[in-house]
């Protein structure tokens, strides 16, 4: 029936979008850092680069550098990410859009959030992945599939296309723009909300493109919405709007790239090199 194969066809291209997640050179990374700590194979050194964008992209992913640690330390190390990523979950939770990737809102998802980060940055103590080597894995039900809580990053966005709380028509479908937009905006909001753009702008300036860089492998149409996400709180009647509105993003959501794009200054929508370097 119609349901079935809205199910069928959707369970094969969120595997589709799981594989090519597992493919990415950032994911990839994670899980091999998790492997030696576990065999006792690699020292904890950092690869130290003079700047991770200049990296073109498909070289490797991102890395951390004496830059990356100094902004960490300038936003206030992986205690100052966590106020602003459990500032961000306290707007996701309320936002419906964005909830019904949502699975549990007792998960630890502000914390694990800013551990991957801090790590990410260089944090020499690894927080990502000293808490992925004890967290347990447990089953649970979604629109009659069987499917196992997060271990990873791969397994976080697979089980939240695989929400119970989206419909059986969006069941399995992976993140598109208006999704990632809504995201992004949300959480370039809350780290407004907690000072760190008065705190380091620096750090700021950085995680914008960090932000850009990573969403891409979500939706790479997302990329260069990234600066625009991180403007649109910058002026306070945005968020009243929006709360005024139900929390609804109605400018962002269901709109094409075409009609997005106008959200854009001319140079942003041109520019298809942001944040990587010009070849």
């Amino acid at each position: 029936n119609f349901s079935h194969n809205i199910m069928k066809y959707n369970s094969q291209t969120a595997q589709e979008q799981l594989d090519r997640l597992e493919e990415d050179a950032d994911i990839q990374q994670e899980a091999q850092r998790l492997a030696e700590i576990k065999l006792g194979t690699s020292p904890n050194t950092l690869a130290i680069e003079r700047n991770p964008f200049t990296l073109q992209k498909g070289t490797g992913g991102h890395r951390a550098n004496a830059t990356t640690l100094r902004l960490l330390d300038e936003i206030g190390g992986v205690e100052g990410i966590q106020n602003f990523t459990d500032a961000f979950y306290q707007l996701a939770f309320v936002d419906s859009h964005i909830d019904q990737f949502l699975r549990d809102h007792g998960d630890p998802h502000g914390a694990r959030f800013a551990f991957w980060i801090a790590e990410k940055f260089g944090d020499p103590t690894e927080p990502w992945t000293s808490e992925r080597q004890s967290r347990q894995v447990c089953p649970f039900h979604s629109h009659g599939h069987r499917l196992e809580t997060p271990h990873d990053r791969s397994s976080a966005h697979f089980a939240a296309w695989h929400s119970p709380k989206r419909s059986a028509e969006d069941f399995g479908k992976h993140f598109k723009l208006d999704d990632a937009r809504v995201w992004m905006r949300l959480h370039f909001a809350a780290l407004r909300q907690v000072g760190g753009f008065e705190r380091s702008p620096a750090f700021c300036d950085y995680y914008t493109k960090f932000i850009g860089h990573f969403v891409s492998i979500y939706e790479s149409t997302a990329t260069k919405f990234a600066r625009e996400s991180a403007r649109w709180s910058e002026n306070p009647q945005n968020m009243k709007d929006y709360i005024a509105k139900g929390r609804r993003m109605s400018d962002v959501i269901g709109a094409s790239y075409v009609t997005a794009l106008g959200d854009l200054p001319e140079h942003e929508a041109m520019d298809s090199s942001w944040p990587y370097p010009s070849t």
